[in-house]
């Protein structure tokens, strides 16, 4: 599909919406979202197109618990059911927050959440190598009975107790990449592969069947932006610009990369997989077949980073 001049996917960070020291409730999820949002509405006004996704990193945590305790009560809920309620609960409060405050700003977009399917490779490894922790921690006495009893895979996390790992496989291909294109071409803001998207894979009869883990984010939204044509790929987190030497006396930050410049450093280790890794993965991935530009930068600054005054903006050269 061929790029179209203005159409941007907005990345929104798991600090967008529940930030460290948060209880995590709905109210204050409210709040955060509204600040989030508010210069990407600014955006949207003035006559950017914009696809919306978002992390779900603490809400999915704070389920898993509540499956947890709910244990002999209900029966148990699969992964790829507690991603797709999420991409409903935050979708709708995602939504609800934009079109308000694009009807403050005089704006009249319709906004909506579609529910969005990933498609990966049935031969991706980690699928029988899973990494990715989920959930609460445990005792390992009780981590190991109930990987016994669920078919879990449960591995200690830095000596804070057991914890479920799941399968993180790579995004091959959005499923609902037309019907989110149609939105686009009618003028409404979507909100669309929350959490990542829904993981899923093609049975040999040629249906989809979903698979218990979860998608990156940054990643399952540079699929996004390329499968419906954005130019731009906009990768909002808690830091404000990537950095060399990240955290020590020597921190270099950087407010421009060229692709080669950027594929240079991840090779000397610059950015770590837990932390700035995947997003420069990301990019570089987003980059190699076609995008545009790629910027990265604090959740609170997104006006600032796509005039230029504020972030890291990566390009091709």
């Amino acid at each position: 599909m061929s790029q179209s001049d203005g159409l941007l996917v907005v990345a929104l960070g798991g600090n967008a919406i529940t930030r460290q020291n948060d209880t995590g409730a709905i109210p204050e999820q409210f709040v955060n979202t509204r600040e989030s949002l508010d210069p990407i509405a600014d955006e949207i006004a003035s006559g950017r197109q914009v696809v919306i996704t978002h992390g779900n990193g603490p809400q999915v945590g704070n389920y898993l618990i509540r499956v947890e305790r709910a244990q002999g009560e209900v029966p148990y809920l699969p992964l790829p059911i507690i991603v797709a309620d999420l991409q409903g609960g935050m979708g709708y409060m995602i939504s609800q927050v934009m079109q308000r405050l694009l009807q403050e700003k005089n704006s009249h977009h319709p906004v909506t959440t579609v529910l969005t399917q990933v498609l990966i490779d049935t031969d991706d490894p980690s699928l029988t190598d899973p990494t990715k922790f989920v959930g609460p921690f445990y005792a390992e006495e009780e981590a190991l009975e109930l990987a016994s009893q669920r078919g879990w895979t449960v591995k200690p996390d830095s000596n804070r107790g057991w914890r479920r790992v799941v399968p993180s496989p790579l995004p091959v291909e959005i499923i609902e990449a037309g019907i989110i294109r149609q939105l686009i071409d009618s003028g409404t803001v979507v909100v669309a592969a929350g959490g990542g998207g829904i993981p899923v894979r093609r049975t040999g009869d040629g249906f989809l069947d979903g698979v218990d883990g979860v998608i990156d984010k940054d990643r399952a939204s540079a699929v996004l932006a390329l499968d419906i044509g954005a130019s731009e790929l906009l990768i909002l987190t808690s830091v404000p610009c990537v950095s060399l030497d990240f955290g020590t006396p020597q921190q270099r930050d950087l407010d421009h990369l060229t692709l080669e410049e950027a594929r240079g450093y991840t090779e000397e280790g610059h950015f770590p997989p837990g932390n700035m890794g995947p997003k420069i993965e990301s990019a570089l991935w987003f980059l190699d077949r076609g995008g545009e530009r790629v910027f990265i930068g604090a959740v609170d600054q997104a006006g600032a980073i796509l005039a230029g005054q504020s972030g890291t903006v990566i390009t091709q050269t």
